[in-house]
């Protein structure tokens, strides 16, 4: 017969193993749950993945770079990239629209646009190409270099290129590091070039020239402008504004005054240049004896050249073994200007257009007449005449009519610009009273009859003239045959000057 505990006992053991049933057909249930939820998902998976190979469709760029640079001064291609729209496995090129250049010869930064349509939409994409330098320039020797204390190279060569800017030469600058010298040089990129030299040391003379000429002439009375000087040093530079100026002219009184100009550089050395200004009474014409050389015949003509005049009186020149002056326009061909100044003959100024409304309208309008005729002569010849003549001389009142006082005015300004001016003391006439007759008769009569021993006989004739060309020849042997002469006009020749009315 059992007893109680063992009946409890085995209540308990069967309840344990109800429970264990229990739990075993719950976790089978769990099982299966999670196995249809599993199959759900990866059924929902496939099924996305399905949407995304073969009916999403989307934009894909391949192998697009933003930023891109370039060495300047090579050649720069384009990256090759791709653009396509469509789904993964059937994915369309788009075609691309480019625009923009990429100078490789100029540093700096380029934009390149690249558009295309997706759907009709239109879409872009933009690159930045940067042209740069990193390359440095180079410096080379030509001949052994010596330097001035203030690091300029005194003496010898060298040279600085560099592959964007060129030559940049003066952009070297020499640095001294303890007992070593470099040349030294930046570009404009800020690449640097360096070179080690010997600094050997190196002194210099001072230069100093004059502004104007160095012999000037003005009127008693005028105005004395000072033209000043220029001085330079191979280690100082400009060192103009380091001139001493000493001497002084009397405008007011006539005779010749020194202006000297020195200069000290740097080191001690000195140079000096000085100026010689004449002040000087006007002469008289007719009875005017100014001239140093008495009895001398100066031949001089007017307004040419002109063929078929000029080039006959330079044919009777030659043949006399005359030198005369003339004073030219920018009238008649180069090849007879040539000619005068060839043939010894001097070439002066006398007008480029011969207009006196032009010329005598201002001060800047008849020097802007006076250098373009000059400038003709120095092309022609390659010398620059200084010996001039007014159009109408100095004492013309056709002036007043278009500038009051002008005359007054260039007769002064004339000198102080280095220029002399002559007007005559013979009249042929050929532009006057023989014009209407054209009488080489009439010209040879007023300039024999107008010569005098007693002072110097400046001749006004007219090279375009073809009587007073007639007449040349028996002037000259008048002249000859009665102890005169014949002189040009250099800028030592006493000016022959009218008295100024205007």
């Amino acid at each position: 017969m059992e007893t109680e505990d063992i009946v409890e006992e085995k209540e308990k053991n069967k309840g344990k193993r109800k429970n264990k049933r229990e739990i075993e057909k719950e976790e089978s249930k769990k099982k299966k749950i999670i196995t249809i939820i599993l199959l759900i998902l990866v059924f929902l998976i496939s099924l996305s993945a399905l949407f995304i190979l073969v009916i999403y469709k989307q934009e894909k760029i391949i192998g697009f770079i933003k930023n891109d640079k370039i060495l300047v001064n090579t050649e720069y291609k384009d990256k090759d990239f791709s653009i396509c729209y469509g789904t993964i496995v059937n994915c369309k090129k788009v075609e691309v629209e480019k625009s923009g250049e990429v100078d490789t010869k100029k540093l700096g930064e380029y934009t390149i646009t690249y558009k295309y349509k997706i759907n009709n939409k239109e879409k872009e994409l933009k690159k930045v190409v940067k042209v740069y330098d990193d390359i440095k320039p180079e410096i080379v020797v030509d001949e052994e270099l010596s330097f001035c204390k203030n690091g300029n190279v005194g003496k010898g060569k060298y040279h600085a290129t560099d592959n964007y800017d060129g030559d940049i030469t003066d952009k070297v600058k020499l640095t001294i590091e303890g007992d070593k010298s470099y040349l030294e040089v930046l570009d404009s990129s800020g690449n640097r070039g360096s070179i080690e030299v010997d600094a050997l040391e190196f002194t210099s003379d001072p230069t100093i020239s004059l502004n104007g000429e160095s012999n000037m002439y003005i009127i008693v009375g005028s105005k004395y402008t000072d033209l000043g000087a220029k001085a330079s040093d191979v280690c100082d530079g400009d060192i103009t504004d380091k001139i001493v100026v000493t001497g002084v002219v009397d405008s007011n009184k006539a005779g010749t005054y020194t202006i000297t100009y020195s200069i000290e550089n740097s080191d001690g050395k000195k140079a000096e240049i000085k100026r010689v200004v004449t002040v000087q009474t006007r002469s008289v014409v007719a009875n005017g004896s100014s001239c140093s050389k008495m009895g001398a015949i100066y031949l001089t003509f007017d307004d040419g050249p002109q063929n078929g005049t000029t080039d006959k009186i330079l044919n009777i020149l030659n043949e006399e073994g005359v030198k005369a002056t003339f004073f030219v326009t920018s009238n008649g061909p180069d090849s007879l200007i040539k000619r005068e100044y060839d043939e010894g003959h001097v070439v002066a100024l006398h007008t480029s257009t011969h207009n006196y409304a032009k010329i005598y309208a201002s001060v800047d309008a008849y020097f802007n007449d006076l250098y373009t005729i000059q400038n003709r002569v120095k092309r022609i010849t390659g010398f620059e005449s200084k010996i001039i003549r007014f159009p109408g001389g100095s004492s013309n009142t056709v002036s007043r009519k278009y500038q009051k006082g002008i005359m007054t005015t260039l007769t002064s300004e004339v000198l102080n610009r280095g220029f002399r001016y002559h007007d005559w003391n013979v009249d042929s006439e050929d532009a006057g009273r023989c014009s209407s007759s054209a009488s080489s008769s009439c010209v040879y009569s007023n300039v024999v009859g107008g010569l005098s021993k007693n002072r110097c006989n400046m001749v006004l004739m007219h090279d375009i003239k073809y009587y007073t060309r007639d007449a040349l020849r028996d002037i000259i042997k008048f002249g000859k045959e009665n102890g005169y002469t014949f002189e040009v006009i250099t800028m030592d020749t006493p000016m022959v000057t009218q008295r100024v009315n205007n």
